[in-house]
């Protein structure tokens, strides 16, 4: 695990990707999506394009890892962005076999910038996205520390999550559909459980094993159901007890310990 914990020389969360860290393999689908964003939005429309994810962070696995965008818009997306974001999405996974499918998120800068999100989405900007096209909006953000309101306004809002994945593990009829589940509800868990300690443990980390482990030497009882849920999240599972067990139980469980150590998120509009 990195001695420096994720933090820089001042004891802030460092930003964990760079473009001199994408793997060679990855090298073409980056200037893909640099060339395919950059058609499909002008720059009336398009603030600043970030990469996170696996990608930027050098750790992708080709055919075995997604892609995941961030799109900074001048203005609240529309039906048109979303749509041409998703002919992107669409292009760039069916040209590239390292990818196992991509992601574009769509914000409007006010909102990326705003006081709600500053502990949310602009510590996401600020922290774990890579800049890929236009000015960094990290420079109009504050540098960030593993405390307790940070943990609680990127994950103190797990208990909203688990109705709508009993809802969609109910209505899963494919094993894709169960495969994305896993894949949401495990990330999802294990990265509440590694923000449930981070201002315990005193830094940052994306890598789920380590998240898992760091969870696992403050809450012993739950240690190997958040072993479980990051070897599950790094190879997605079809059954449905398993998933059954992480909504069910681990949820419940994370999402009431959340609430007693770091109080709920504020609430969105």
């Amino acid at each position: 695990m990195d001695t420096t914990r994720g933090l820089d020389a001042d004891g802030c969360i460092a930003r964990e990707g760079a473009l001199d860290k994408v793997p060679a393999a990855f090298g073409p689908v980056v200037g893909a999506v640099r060339e395919r964003i950059t058609a499909a939005f002008d720059p009336t429309r398009l603030h600043s394009a970030y990469l996170y994810g696996s990608i930027p962070r050098g750790t992708a696995v080709p055919g075995v890892s997604d892609l995941d965008v961030l799109l900074a818009l001048h203005h609240e997306p529309t039906a048109a962005d979303r749509t041409d974001a998703a002919a992107v999405e669409a292009a760039l996974d069916a040209e590239f076999a390292q990818i196992d499918g991509a992601g574009v998120l769509l914000f409007a800068t006010g909102t990326l910038l705003s006081e709600l999100e500053r502990h949310d989405l602009g510590w996401f900007v600020a922290c774990l996205c890579t800049p890929l096209l236009g000015p960094d909006l990290a420079a109009r953000l504050p540098r960030y520390r593993p405390t307790s309101l940070l943990a609680r306004e990127t994950n103190g809002d797990l208990a909203l999550a688990l109705p709508g994945w009993r809802e969609r593990l109910a209505a899963a009829g494919t094993e894709a559909e169960l495969r994305a589940l896993s894949r949401s509800v495990t990330r999802r868990v294990v990265r509440t459980g590694f923000t449930l300690v981070m201002p315990r443990w005193g830094g940052w980390t994306s890598d789920l094993t380590a998240s898992a482990e760091v969870f696992a030497a403050h809450y012993p009882e739950r240690a190997d159901q958040m072993r479980l849920a990051a070897a599950t999240a790094r190879t997605p599972t079809t059954d449905r007890g398993l998933l059954a067990g992480f909504i069910d139980d681990l949820g419940p469980w994370l999402a009431a310990e959340y609430t007693a150590v770091h109080g709920e998120k504020a609430p969105r509009p």
